[in-house]
């Protein structure tokens, strides 16, 4: 029984990756245009790296559900979310979110639980929220530092690795400690009113200063790394990758 519940499991891999390889044959040049068009990240890769790049897309499509509330699905919208949570995770062995099997769109800017302030996004046990509006007009401007389909992610990578824990990736998980010891100064200096290239909503809460984080990582790359180098550095560690370079990734992630 053992032996063919091991079999069944292999042949759906198999299946799937094949799946996979020819969605990707007979759709490399339509999605590679999409996401250049779209995603200035993927658009400064190596050739090599953007094959690598659309598997993924399209491996973390098939793991979510997607939702559409309040507007029409568009071939592009799964296509340019997941490239966002792929964009975070490149370096990473683990990059599938697991935990988050259901991704919402929205229309535009929306009130969520008791809340009366408008969202952009947000993560809860339920998947990951997101408006749409908001999603293409801060990637539109890649350069003022705010990205909420990136700043959400980054919300989505630290909920699977420290509070859900499945499909967390232990390299990530196990070194964001020395993320921290870097960052944590950095963030009471900004709760106690220094200035720095990282958007004042850092100063927030802990959560709030490591999405931000994220956002200027990969927006504002170059004045991140000279203003705030040894972070720069740490996160380079902490994601395996620096977006300064056409490569990505520093040690080559699993395939």
């Amino acid at each position: 029984m053992i032996a063919y519940v091991a079999l069944s499991i292999l042949l759906g891999k198999r299946q799937k990756r094949r799946k996979l390889e020819k969605l990707l044959q007979t759709g490399r040049d339509g999605y590679d245009s999409l996401l250049s068009g779209y995603n200035p990240y993927y658009k400064s890769m190596l050739p090599e790296g953007r094959d690598r790049f659309l598997k993924r897309v399209l491996e973390f499509i098939e793991s979510k559900k997607f939702v559409y509330i309040d507007l029409q699905k568009e071939e592009i919208m799964p296509v340019l979310i997941s490239a966002a949570a792929v964009q975070l995770t490149y370096g990473l062995d683990h990059f599938q979110l697991d935990f988050f099997k259901t991704i919402y769109i929205i229309k535009d800017k929306y009130t969520y639980g008791l809340s009366q302030t408008p969202f952009e996004g947000h993560v809860s046990q339920d998947g990951i929220y997101l408006s749409w509006t908001h999603f293409m007009r801060e990637f539109a401007n890649y350069s003022d530092g705010q990205n909420v389909g990136l700043h959400e992610m980054a919300h989505a990578l630290t909920y699977v690795n420290f509070t859900a824990h499945k499909g967390r990736d232990p390299s990530f998980h196990d070194n964001f400690v020395n993320f921290s010891a870097v960052a944590r100064p950095i963030f009471e200096r900004m709760k106690a009113g220094e200035t720095t290239v990282l958007n004042s909503y850092a100063a927030t809460n802990y959560q709030e200063f490591w999405a931000v984080c994220i956002e200027t990582f990969f927006e504002r790359s170059a004045a991140f790394k000279d203003r705030l180098p040894e972070l720069y550095t740490a996160l380079c560690n902490l994601l395996n990758q620096d977006p300064l370079t056409s490569r990505k990734f520093i040690t080559v992630p699993a395939e």
